[in-house]
């Protein structure tokens, strides 16, 4: 199963991408913007409290709350939502439960779903922009 040092390099692997600076969260420049596609989950502790950084749990970027909703779905021990990400286009996932494989498919659909255009085109195995993976 995964680990921060798994993401961290299967993330760092893909073109553009930077870890930004103080905190484990990773993302590409796309119209001169920084277009994050994983990054560690904060958790609210208490309600309406502060958040606080669960190592073992990262946020990627999905297609759709549709995407999001069919991970859970499709593996509800791996993949889970809260209140704060309803509504937003990403899907929180226990590392220790992912396997490598599947993580290294959702940062590269997470990444070329933030990456600019051209860029994604041209570094897609078959040519074309990815969609998010089947669960």
């Amino acid at each position: 199963m995964a680990t921060q040092d798994d993401v961290r390099r299967l993330a760092l692997s893909l073109p553009g991408v930077a870890e930004d600076p103080g905190r484990f969260a990773f993302s590409l420049a796309n119209g001169g913007r920084k277009r994050a596609f994983a990054w560690v989950w904060m958790e609210r502790q208490t309600a309406k409290g502060p958040r606080a950084p669960r190592p073992d749990v990262l946020a990627i970027r999905v297609a759709s709350v549709e995407a999001s909703q069919a991970l859970i779905g499709s593996a509800p021990d791996t993949f889970f939502t809260e209140p704060h990400y309803h509504s937003f286009p990403a899907v929180l996932a226990w590392l220790d439960m992912i396997p490598i494989e599947q993580l290294e498919e959702l940062l590269l659909a997470g990444w070329m779903l933030q990456a600019p255009k051209a860029l994604a085109t041209a570094f897609a195995p078959n040519g074309t922009r990815a969609q998010s993976p089947r669960p």
